[in-house]
């Protein structure tokens, strides 16, 4: 009986253990923490800090083309 009452013991710590982690990954401020990284991550070299031009020159430039596109859209409807 003391086996068994053990074995359930360290099974309900587990089971607890398990739910403080979902518990923790299910904050609304774990979850935007993430999301900052991921995004950041595209950005900035999270190793070294030094910024990823690659891709901020191309949100860069879909940034200018789209403006310049709506500008010429806004023009031709004149």
């Amino acid at each position: 009986m003391s086996a068994l009452e053990r074995e359930i013991e360290q099974t309900r710590q587990r089971l607890a253990s398990t739910i403080d982690q979902l518990a923790h990954r299910a904050r609304p401020k774990t979850i935007v923490g993430r999301q900052v990284t991921q995004v950041r991550s595209g950005f900035v070299d999270l190793d070294t800090g030094a910024p990823r031009t690659d891709n901020i020159l191309k949100v860069v430039g879909a940034v200018v083309g789209t403006v310049v596109l709506l500008a010429i859209v806004r023009k031709v409807a004149r």
